[in-house]
């Protein structure tokens, strides 16, 4: 390949014109460094070459210690040329070294081109974040665009029966309309909506429980009434149905209610859509029904990645069905062992507990229950043992380390109790393994978890739980390192110890320092950078890292199941383009960064 072909193919170069080309050629000049040779010097004189590197690497310094390893396609010099200042690394040819480089005339000359100079005038969050969009699987994206208000698909206004009317009345109105549903309210002026009266509050309501046809609207009609801003988008609507398990949203506009949009307008995908596996799970009346549900859930978080979701919005709409099928479980449970002698909650942790699963993972669950009862710990044994087992027909995998509430049922006070011992006693292998329990969040059941609510929030105060809950932190680190050698030595980088997972850890530790009570690593992130805890460069360049890697993730673990393989956190890097290596090794290193940050603000190298 000659040089103008190599060049060509490499981003930025790959955005120029034709006509850009030949100035790239005739500025092009071919520079050789042995191995050793230190090309650009920290605090040294500016860079005056834009370099690419056609053959062997570099790696950049910062007094001794390797921020980052570059290799053939790689760019470097221009941040040193840009601004006109020392250069802020070493950087020092790890092999024999052959690079192409143009003057600074050149250089500037091609920034005329906007996407040429995007690449490197761009900061890394606003990098990322285009490069999340362009993560999506091979295949049809869904028919409607998500990212519009849902205000936009209304076609009617509303439909309003006064609250004095009979199901009889509402009834005639909806068939005269061609409409599944009412709004109540307390005068035909329609001042305040009281409820809403749906086709199947009708069914089972009225018909199924007998009743005539004279009774009152108020009497079977579902309140208080749920609603949304017709403003919001429809991914958002979506997730909110699911969340809320309802088939019919009225939304308003200045307080007044201007239509109501329903699950048909999110069936048009069938089986990928996200109400539709809802509705399956209503209709489920034995666990030996979940069967295939694994599959279906697979092609939801497909069509919301094709559709053009972020990381948070695949994670909230996957997790709400998978709460919902918890749910189903649980009252399957109960009809089978009888009411709970004393009230309890399922709770969650992990990737489940923070809502940002996409596909189905380990099993991450626990039971807390109020009264230690004599009836109790058998009675949430069999509970925990039928749920369990039923989610793994639906397709979750057991934990491996056991984190399951088979194991992990006790009653509330000893959850109190075990919280306060790894806040205050804080051990490090203990922790290492219990850190994910401070993401819990109850999904079904009568118990309130209050207290333990008021046990995380205080562990903000303690220093030393802090520091320790920093050190496991640190457990995964990016790779930093040539990613040839990755390629050739372990087949392809692993995404959730090399990113996914230090940023949910990092997120952790500030949230709490911050006495957060947010989940997501993403809700985290945004309330340290309220709190001050974090800067809001620093919380924004991490959460697109975070939705850039996990929406990679999902892309590579779609591909593998579509061609029969398991899917796994690893991404071969062929699989990814020159411009993705480049956003992977830089949030890496911001990643990176943000590690050694934390582990000097906690000063983590003192614990014994």
């Amino acid at each position: 390949m000659n040089p103008l072909e190599f060049v060509r193919q490499t981003p930025p170069f790959d955005t120029l014109p034709q006509e850009a080309l030949a100035a790239v050629e005739r500025g092009l000049e071919i520079q050789f460094f042995p191995k050793g040779t230190r090309v650009l010097e920290r605090d040294g004189p500016p860079s005056d070459h834009l370099y690419l590197i056609r053959k062997g690497s570099v790696r950049l310094l910062r007094e001794g210690r390797e921020v980052l390893a570059l290799e053939e396609g790689d760019c470097f010099g221009y941040p040193s040329l840009l601004s006109k200042d020392a250069p802020a690394f070493d950087v020092v040819a790890e092999e024999d070294l052959l690079v192409y480089g143009w003057g600074a005339k050149d250089f500037a000359a091609l920034t005329a081109y906007p996407a040429f100079a995007q690449f490197f005038n761009q900061g890394l969050a606003e990098r990322l974040r285009l490069a999340s969009q362009g993560v999506a699987p091979a295949l049809n994206p869904v028919n409607l665009d998500l990212s519009l208000p849902v205000g936009e698909i209304l076609q009617r206004g509303p439909v309003f029966v006064d609250s004095g009317s009979t199901v009889q009345q509402a009834a005639r109105l909806m068939r005269e309309n061609g409409i599944s549903s009412v709004l109540v309210t307390d005068s035909l002026a329609h001042a305040r909506t009281l409820g809403i009266l749906t086709d199947r509050d009708l069914r089972n309501r009225v018909l199924a429980e007998g009743l005539g046809p004279d009774t009152p609207v108020t009497q079977v009609m579902s309140t208080p009434v749920k609603t949304l801003p017709a403003s919001v988008p429809l991914f958002e609507a979506l997730s909110f149905m699911v969340r809320q398990g309802i088939h019919h949203l009225p939304l308003e506009d200045g307080g007044k209610v201007v239509g109501v949009v329903t699950d048909t307008v999110f069936l048009r995908q069938q089986a990928r859509s996200p109400l539709y596996l809802l509705r399956r799970l209503e209709r489920t009346r034995d666990p030996a029904d979940l069967r295939g549900y694994r599959e279906e859930l697979t092609g939801v978080a497909e069509a919301l990645l094709a559709g053009g979701l972020g990381a948070r919005e695949i994670g909230r709409s996957v997790s709400s069905l998978n709460d919902q099928l918890v749910r189903v479980l649980l009252e399957l449970a109960e009809a089978e062992l009888g009411p709970p002698p004393t009230p309890y909650a399922w709770v969650v942790f992990g990737s489940e507990g923070r809502m940002e699963q996409a596909l189905l993972t380990d099993q991450d669950n626990a039971l807390a229950y109020q009264d230690d009862l004599p009836e109790a710990r058998p009675y949430f044994a069999r509970l925990a043992e039928f749920v369990v087992q039923g989610l793994l027909q639906a397709g979750f995998p057991p934990c491996p380390g056991g984190y399951m509430a088979t194991r992990w049922h006790k009653p509330l006070a000893e959850w109190e109790a075990l919280f306060r011992r790894w806040i205050e006693q804080p051990s490090p292998p203990e922790l290492l393994e219990a850190q994910i329990f401070f993401d819990f969040r109850p999904v079904h059941g009568r118990l309130s978890l209050q207290g333990l609510e008021q046990v995380v929030a205080h562990s903000g105060e303690n220093g030393l739980f802090l520091a320790h809950l920093a050190r496991a932190a640190l457990q995964f680190r990016p790779p930093l390192g040539l990613f040839r050698r990755i390629r050739e030595e372990e087949g392809g980088v692993d995404l959730k110890k090399g990113g996914i997972a230090p940023v949910v850890s990092l997120a952790r530790v500030y949230a709490l320092e911050a006495r957060s009570s947010a989940r997501g690593t993403l809700e985290r992130l945004e309330a340290a950078a309220r709190a001050g805890r974090l800067s809001a460069e620093g919380a924004e360049t991490l959460s697109e890292a975070f939705n850039f890697l996990t929406r990679l993730r999902l892309r590579e673990q779609l591909g593998a199941l579509r061609r029969g393989e398991p899917p796994s956190h690893k991404v071969p890097l062929e699989a990814l383009s020159a411009l993705e290596r480049r956003h992977l090794k830089e949030a890496f290193v911001e990643i990176r960064e943000m590690q050694e940050a934390l582990s000097q603000r906690f000063q983590t190298d003192r614990l014994g």
